[in-house]
């Protein structure tokens, strides 16, 4: 058997009938729509969001502006100052701040932010650090490595 060989069980398509095409054809006159009525007209009948009159759910609800930006990336965020729990020279990563209680879950690319003070060297490894929270770790003898 080749692809184009393929066929339809016998009976398993039915023909489409075609209404409102005479007595004879068997679907005259009103055409399977009843007789009268807003449904039997051509147009007629009411859009799926209408609620018989009852102000609709989509006009009930705040008219919200803006839009969401579906490449934000949504970081962990981790200031300076709490990186003074790691003890000098301490290799600080995603893990590590883990293990310290520091984030709650790795799923999120972590960001170092730069409010309060370090007194201490540490290598801090993470996926993103502001302008201040790298010269505050520099500037304490410790070195940035930023995670791919």
């Amino acid at each position: 058997m080749k692809l184009h060989e393929l066929r339809s069980p016998q009976g398993a398509k039915a023909k489409r009938k075609r209404v409102g095409r005479g007595i004879s054809a068997g679907g005259g006159k009103t055409a399977g729509r009843g007789t009268k009525g807003q449904n039997s007209r051509t147009g007629g009948g009411v859009p799926p969001y209408f609620e018989g009159g009852q102000l609709p759910l989509i006009r009930r609800l705040p008219f919200i502006r803006g839009f969401t930006n579906i490449s934000r990336v949504e970081y962990s965020v981790v200031n300076v100052e709490r990186l003074g729990r790691f003890l000098p020279g301490a290799e600080v990563t995603p893990e590590a701040l883990l293990e310290a209680g520091v984030i709650k879950s790795t799923d999120k690319p972590v960001k170092i932010l730069g409010q309060g003070n370090l007194d201490r060297p540490l290598v801090v490894k993470a996926h993103s650090f502001s302008a201040t929270a790298r010269e505050k770790i520099v500037a304490a003898g410790g070195s940035v490595v930023e995670l791919p």
